[in-house]
């Protein structure tokens, strides 16, 4: 597909806890709430054109192999659980494109790596919770891609990778997680593995690509890495962003505290 953009960033976003902006419950301080809201707002603002489609990356769907959303009119998932009724009958009706998800696989095929599609799938909270801050008019077309089952970081590198012309393309490429996910650990006993963690990934996304990805792809030895993460899910679309970042070095436009740990967001282009 030709290019007919200027290229778009990449981001890699926290997406906080379950429907955390839009019920009144303790999930993090109201400071809190309020850095990460400002900052989930403003991602609107990275790209200097507007994108003509999003395709996001949440920590929220594993499947065998890469599975797009091939739906044009994707429902909500609420996969989280014990929040108040009405976080149940939120909405946020962006439009799927299967013209988006066909490209997508096409890409993914190129570069030898198999994919999967599903008709069916809604987006799930690690999409619709910050995506409802950043585009509360949900008028942009949407596509979530999921994590493959494994969680390598290599391949997940090499999905982003694969997918990088995308940016050519009018495309927003997002990926959505937390870069501090033990749900033992969250609070004052979390908080000096979250910044010795955070603080190595911070020093890591802004180097060199290749030094960049070989750190990330070794990010379990990292300090306090598996404190941070005993399971990677929430840090694996990071891995497909970076890789999509290509020759872009990253830089961290957010970096706060949210239920008393050190997150970041780390963006590319």
């Amino acid at each position: 597909m030709p290019s007919s953009s200027p290229r778009l960033p990449v981001v890699f976003l926290p997406h906080g806890g379950g429907p955390w902006p839009f019920v009144k419950l303790g999930i993090g301080s109201e400071p809190e709430k309020q850095a990460l809201t400002r900052y989930l707002e403003s991602v609107r603002d990275m790209p200097a054109v507007p994108p003509r489609a999003l395709l996001v990356v949440s920590a929220h769907w594993e499947e065998a192999v890469p599975t797009v959303m091939t739906g044009a009119k994707p429902p909500l998932l609420f996969d989280y659980y014990g929040f108040p009724e009405e976080s149940y009958r939120l909405s946020w009706p962006a439009p799927g494109s299967p013209a988006v998800a066909s490209r997508v696989r096409e890409l993914l095929s190129e570069a030898g790596i198999e994919s999967a599609a599903n008709a069916d799938r809604g987006f799930d909270h690690g999409t619709f919770v910050p995506l409802k801050l950043t585009y509360p008019d949900a008028h942009i077309p949407t596509v979530q891609l999921s994590l493959k089952a494994g969680l390598d970081p290599r391949e997940h590198l090499a999905i982003g990778r694969a997918l990088a012309p995308l940016r050519d393309e009018g495309i927003f490429i997002i990926g959505s997680g937390m870069t501090f996910h033990n749900m033992r650990g969250f609070g004052p006993q979390g908080r000096a593995a979250s910044t010795a963690f955070d603080a190595w990934l911070r020093d890591t996304t802004p180097r060199d690509p290749a030094e960049r990805e070989a750190r990330l792809a070794d990010w379990a030895n990292a300090p306090a890495a598996r404190v941070a993460h005993p399971r990677e899910e929430h840090l694996l679309p990071l891995m497909v962003i970076a890789g999509a970042a290509g020759s872009d070095r990253g830089r961290v436009p957010y970096h706060d505290t949210f239920m008393g740990v050190e997150l970041s967001a780390h963006a590319f282009g």
